[in-house]
């Protein structure tokens, strides 16, 4: 397919940030696939940043990691969840990659002399990188998520690219603009009136929507759409209703009630094929009919700014968490368990008692871990199914050299550079890069294939020897103290292919239910339709442990 019969559909937010371009994005792709249409998804992120590895977790959310080992905003993970793909890199671009692109080339003559401006020469390398990414998927319908919100400076660049490759196709470009209308408690009713400005300011661009997703509280009436089709320019049956759900793998069908991939086809003179979103309509259903419940802990620091962040520092763990949970047929009530709290009241670790699994998932630096290690020795001693996620594998490791193997001050180098059990450390290549203070090379990025060894926890929930997960870490379990920790009881059940580095950590079934951590990020590979085999095996466990 040539740029003629390619499609692309820009999806743009209005009025304020946060208001679900991701999951609009994801859920459009995800009823395109289901006409059978091949689909890709890009996300565009305004930030000067070169890649997200550079940001906290507290102010942008989770960072997500590609099997490329690109790191990424955690839309990325919500295209990949919904649609079932796996997305390359270049289906991710930062403002700070196009400038970069723009400048280096210039340094190498390859605009031959010429003045370069940030128009045309940034909206046309932005161009390039959109039809690269089509291209490589060889998407019939190529998504593209404009990040941040519309009357931001940040992304008029974005908007220019997208209304240049409009002037130049118009029937294979398409605009969603996802708005949101506020419903102020002292007046009650529905407001429209920040989205008619969001939309004039995008005219203002010269780009008319083609499409809105009125995200609110409540369903659109009638009266509603009609203001919004008028003051708007978008035909009624072009605004489409995006009330608040229990769950964010209702929107495709929300979606499909309102008819919108059929119109999207239409917009972009495609024909339509039968859709088949069963595997979809049975989640939902299953999701519904949930009665059990059980209670799972996530023990994270991500705490000083308030729970409404934590979500976001943690959003894939949540998911994976949801998806093998309905999977095993049970609703999972997700806690935060501050670490903090049990060095300061050591007491209170019996409350953990209350729970059916706890999680100790990635992070990094030493606020909290003391806390995490004494929580870690309560799940193994008091047989609570506990998942530990790189971090939390490796704090595992620690807790059982300290308190089985006897090793009083066993730490992570990372904590203590001077411990003298250092059972976890930089491997010796990456230390010097460390030293050379080249970060970027000191870490295992992406994904890595494992030998997982038969008879094990790891191998019941994998049911293969080979796997590939994905990983972003520094430090390792240490080679040295590998012996010594399986002689007193702990099993290595998945190891690099080189059997060099540890990959998975845990006890046999015969001392406990359920005691594993793995060096890599499961959560990264799970969808709603595939839960990672993990954290199904966890969920398991966990629903075990209820009775």
């Amino acid at each position: 397919m040539g740029m003629k019969n390619r499609k692309y559909i820009f999806v743009i937010g209005g009025v304020m940030s946060g208001v679900g371009k991701g999951i609009t994005t994801s859920s459009i792709g995800t009823i395109l696939k289901a006409r059978g249409f091949s689909v890709t998804a890009i996300k565009i992120d305004p930030y000067l940043n070169v890649d997200a590895g550079t940001m906290n977790p507290t102010e942008h959310g989770e960072v997500f990691v590609l099997e490329s080992g690109l790191e990424c905003d955690q839309d990325m993970g919500n295209y990949e969840r919904f649609m079932g793909v796996t997305l390359p890199s270049e289906n991710y671009m930062t403002s700070g990659m196009v400038y970069q692109s723009v400048i280096n080339r210039e340094r190498n003559l390859g605009y031959g002399g010429k003045c370069v401006e940030a128009v045309p020469h940034l909206p046309q390398e932005i161009i390039s990188r959109i039809t690269k990414a089509s291209e490589k998927a060889n998407a019939d319908i190529t998504l593209i998520e404009i990040g941040g919100t519309i009357g931001e400076y940040q992304n008029l660049i974005f908007i220019e690219a997208a209304r240049m490759m409009k002037i130049k196709n118009p029937d294979s470009v398409a605009f969603v603009m996802v708005s949101y209308l506020p419903i102020p408690s002292k007046v009650g009713e529905m407001k429209t009136k920040p989205t008619q400005y969001a939309v004039r300011t995008l005219n203002s661009y010269g780009v008319q929507p083609d499409f809105i997703v009125a995200r609110s509280e409540r369903f659109l009436d009638q009266k509603r759409k009609e203001k919004i089709a008028i003051s708007c320019s978008v035909p009624e049956r072009y605004v489409i209703s995006a009330p608040d759900i229990d769950s964010i793998y209702e929107v495709p069908l929300n979606f499909e009630r309102d008819d919108l991939s059929r119109l999207l086809l239409k917009k972009l003179e495609l024909k339509p094929r039968t859709s088949d979103l069963r595997p979809w309509y049975n989640l939902i259903e299953r999701v519904k009919g949930l009665k059990k419940r059980v209670r799972i802990g996530v023990v994270g620091k991500y705490f000083s700014t308030g729970e409404f962040v934590l979500s976001d520092s943690y959003i894939s763990v949540i998911e994976a968490i949801k998806h093998a949970g309905y999977k095993v047929g049970v609703k999972p009530e997700i806690d935060w368990v501050n670490s903090e709290l049990f060095e300061k009241e050591p007491e209170k670790l019996k409350e953990l008692k209350t729970y059916d699994g706890i999680i100790v998932p990635g992070g990094f630096g030493s606020r909290g871990i003391e806390g995490k290690i004494k929580v870690i020795e309560y799940c193994r001693k008091n047989k609570i199914p506990y998942l530990g996620l790189c971090y939390g594998m490796q704090l595992m490791v620690v807790e059982y050299a300290r308190h089985v193997l006897g090793f009083k001050d066993a730490n992570t180098t990372e904590i203590d550079r001077h411990t003298k059990h250092p059972v976890i450390d930089i491997m010796p290549e990456q230390k010097k890069n460390l030293e050379d203070k080249n970060y970027g090379a000191t870490m295992r990025l992406g994904g890595y294939l494992e030998v997982v060894q038969k008879g094990t926890l790891a191998y019941e929930a994998y049911g293969k020897a080979k796997v590939v997960e994905r990983h972003r870490h520094r430090w390792e379990v240490n080679p040295e103290y590998v012996d010594q920790l399986v002689k007193a009881g702990l099993v290595f059940s998945a190891k690099s292919p080189n059997k060099r580095l540890v990959e998975i950590t845990e006890l046999p079934k015969s001392k406990h239910p359920f005691f594993l951590g793995t060096q890599a990020h499961p959560e990264f590979t799970s969808a709603p339709l595939s839960p990672n085999p993990l954290f199904l095996k966890f969920m398991e466990a966990a629903k075990k442990h209820s009775k």
